[in-house]
């Protein structure tokens, strides 16, 4: 497989403070794949850089093997890189409809936007039957569908997700999982943070530990986790 989206000695971080520094990975087209780390490793602040949100003070970004590193967010989403960000950040006076609506804001999406949303709705059932009611009074785990409904709406190839279990309850937690999954038998690459260690880095194909904002460890998931470092770091075994 080839890489969709590098990162090669990538540094970024806030006010001057580095968070993440001489950063490396590799994301295999067409696979799932999962950074993994303790609270503060720099995770978050990857996905922020991958993204646009976050200006890198150093190092490079490609994807689909081109520059991407000084692009504003919305040039960013508009190649096919898209971020369900940690907590959703949906427009809680709005309706699900409206909500997923703005996922096509660019052009080509803006197009397509009757056929993504039929596809959308097929993924997840529940929102079309519900399509009308405000985003701010859904349960968590209704939320993070139409988080990730409004990201599918903008045609995405490379889907990151920062943390989509935090804070849903366990039977939420294997459906948003089950989705992931479902997604990346469409086609899309899958670029996941998440601290449900075990179950996401059992579905993926590429796996990455940070500590201290660098890669500490790299493998396929099923590797790292029969690693005995990373088994008593996250596992607790």
């Amino acid at each position: 497989m080839s890489a969709i989206l590098q990162a090669r000695a990538l540094g970024a971080g806030y006010d001057g403070v580095p968070v993440i520094s001489g950063l490396d990975i590799e994301v295999e087209e067409g696979g799932i794949a999962t950074i993994v780390g303790a609270n503060g490793a720099g995770k978050t602040t990857t996905l922020r850089a991958l993204s646009g949100v976050l200006r890198p003070v150093r190092g490079e970004i490609l994807f689909q093997g081109e520059s991407i590193a000084q692009l504003p967010p919305h040039e960013i989403v508009r190649r096919g890189l898209v971020m369900v960000p940690e907590g959703r950040r949906l427009f809680p006076s709005l309706t699900i409809l409206e909500n997923l609506e703005l996922g096509a804001f660019q052009p080509h999406s803006k197009r397509k936007r009757a056929d993504t949303l039929a596809r959308v709705f097929s993924i997840f059932p529940q929102l079309e039957e519900r399509k009308a009611q405000r985003a701010g009074t859904l349960s968590g785990g209704e939320q993070q569908m139409v988080a990730i409904g409004r990201a599918l709406m903008s045609l995405p190839r490379v889907l990151m997700l920062d943390e989509p279990s935090l804070g849903l309850a366990p039977v939420i937690v294997q459906t948003v999982f089950t989705v992931v999954q479902e997604l990346n038998a469409l086609g899309i690459t899958i670029l996941l943070v998440e601290q449900n260690v075990r179950h996401c880095l059992s579905m993926s194909s590429q796996a990455w530990v940070l500590a201290n904002g660098t890669v500490a460890l790299r493998g396929t998931g099923p590797e790292l986790l029969g690693d005995d470092n990373v088994r008593r770091a996250y596992l607790g075994m």
